[in-house]
Order: structure tokens, then C-alpha cells, then sequence
């Protein structure tokens, strides 16, 4: 089932369309993150204003310098020491559709250790949204039979690897690096 949804979701993706997906935390919706006109449509079936920014998606820490203008040059070592999933937040963010990135140039990145957003990813070849499977201001799912009708129905593609899981998920956690290398956590 894994690949098979990988392979039904590379062309929605690739089309501008939006997935319902499993993260490495909960569920989530996602578009190329690349593409701005996707990400509208994330927003708007969100009912969330732009200004917000968005979570990305990469698969290996070495496409931070693609997407990043100064990463910390032992990033990959920060990430490989965290214990759960982190997003990061990233002065400079480059090569994004503007509306994923905050209105201070930032942009909230995580690497992702689970296999399936990963391949995700990778066959994209380009950075995926990540942003939780619900209505702004909605509790975040905990699992699939938490996402509303109303998100499962405004999406091009509903992926069905791991829809079954009824361990609850949680969001990340998120950090940002200062410049002098301190950590700030933003939410725990």
C-alpha cells in the first residue's frame, strides 16, 4: 500500500494538488511547497490567513543549503542529536513559494526520519507543506478518524497507508536557532 500511494500521489502533487497525508507526527496536508498557487489552496481549505506561515518537509539535511541562506555548520549535527521530531525555524528561507514563508523571511523546516514522507519527498524532489489536517483553530488530529469531512473532501488525494493507526499522534515540537547558536523553543 506505501508505494501505491506514493505513486497515486506523485502526479496530484506535481499538478498543484493537495494530499491528506501521515507524517511523522500527525496528519497532515500537503502540496509542493515550491508552488504558490498550491499553497493558497492549503490556506484556503484551511480558513487560515497567509500571513501564518507553513511547515516544510525535507528528507536529508544536506538540502538545507537549497533551501535555507545560512544554516549553522553543524546543523546536521543539532538535527541527528534530536529524539523526536523538530521543526526548526530557518533565518533566510530561499527557493519556496512566498507564502510559505514568514513575513521575517523565515521558514520552519523539519527533516523527516519516517519512511514514508521521506520517499515522499524524494520522489517529489521538492520540499513538501506540512501542516496539520484540520480547520484553523480546529484541535489537530490525533489520527485519521480525527480529520473532518470537510478536509478529507477538500483534498485531490487521501493517502490510505497508515490509516488504520489508532496510536494518537502529536505535533512536533519547534525550535529556532539563534544566530549565536542558542536554542529557543517555541513550542515544546
Amino acid at each position: 500500500m506505501f508505494e501505491d500511494d506514493i505513486s497515486a500521489a506523485m502526479p496530484v502533487l506535481r499538478s498543484g494538488g493537495l494530499i491528506l497525508y501521515p507524517t511523522d507526527t500527525i496528519w497532515g496536508i500537503g502540496c509542493d511547497a515550491t508552488d504558490e498557487v498550491a499553497v493558497k489552496k492549503v490556506f484556503a481549505l484551511k480558513k487560515r490567513s497567509e500571513s501564518k506561515s507553513l511547515v516544510i518537509l525535507l528528507a536529508d539535511v544536506r538540502d538545507l543549503l537549497q533551501y535555507s541562506a545560512n544554516p549553522l555548520p553543524d546543523i546536521a549535527d543539532i538535527i541527528g542529536s534530536f529524539t523526536r521530531p523538530t521543526t526548526v525555524i530557518y533565518e533566510g528561507a530561499l527557493g519556496l513559494a512566498p507564502n510559505v514563508i514568514s513575513e521575517d523571511g523565515s521558514v520552519a523546516i523539519r527533516i523527516v526520519k519516517d519512511p514514508f514522507c521521506r520517499h515522499l519527498v524524494k520522489r517529489l524532489r521538492k520540499p513538501l507543506v506540512s501542516t496539520s489536517a484540520n480547520i484553523s483553530g480546529a484541535p489537530s488530529p490525533a489520527s485519521f478518524k480525527d480529520v473532518s469531512e470537510e478536509i478529507r473532501n477538500g483534498v485531490d488525494y487521501v493517502v490510505k497507508y497508515r490509516q488504520d493507526d489508532i496510536e494518537p499522534a502529536t505535533p512536533s515540537r519547534i525550535i529556532r536557532i539563534n544566530k549565536d547558536g542558542s536554542i529557543a523553543i517555541i513550542r515544546d
